[in-house]
């Protein structure tokens, strides 16, 4: 079953995923991430310390990691840290699929 994971996400980077432009995510290893899981990105200010209300949804469609190596993943990768493939959903689609 996916899991939903809720996660702040700074403007520079939060503003191109929603504009279609940023397809990956470097996030610390922590919560578990699996493809097929959904994340809820809540943009984050860090500079006024404060969440903008602008959410987006988004599907992990594959993942690199110490546990899920590419060619590389081993030697250049910090094994606390993922690479995130994603693409964006409405809360509707990920409905459908049962999350």
């Amino acid at each position: 079953m996916p899991k939903i994971h809720h996660l702040k996400s700074w403007p520079q980077y939060f503003r191109p995923i929603t504009e279609g432009q940023r397809t990956h995510e470097l996030r610390r290893n922590d919560r578990r991430f699996e493809v097929g899981d959904f994340i809820v990105l809540e943009e984050f200010d860090p500079l006024t310390q404060a969440y903008t209300g602008e959410r987006c949804e988004v599907e992990i469609t594959s993942m690199t990691s110490q546990s899920q190596p590419c060619a590389m993943s081993s030697e250049a990768l910090d094994p606390a840290f993922c690479i995130l493939s994603i693409k964006r959903v409405v809360a509707k689609e990920r409905r459908a699929q049962g999350a």
